[in-house]
């Protein structure tokens, strides 16, 4: 995959396969969740795989951000 450091990077040339994979390691989303009936935030991984979960969005941040990943907010 190219990166954007590489001076021919094109995103409008992304294969389908790595566009699919785009930011896995770098970006990490939360979303609310139930778990056992209580309120819980889910953390997947950009490609929505499931990575964590955390009582709450303050340490689902904290966590993603220790691990060395972007949080984004999926709404």
């Amino acid at each position: 995959m190219q990166t954007k450091d590489d001076a021919a990077f094109d995103i409008r040339q992304i294969s389908l396969r790595d566009w699919a994979r785009f930011g896995t390691e770098q970006i990490a989303y939360i979303r609310p969740m139930m778990v056992n009936g209580a309120a819980a935030v889910a953390i997947h991984a950009a490609d929505g795989t499931p990575i964590g979960a955390a009582p709450d969005a303050r340490l689902a941040i904290a966590a993603i951000i220790e691990h060395e990943m972007e949080p984004m907010l999926l709404h």
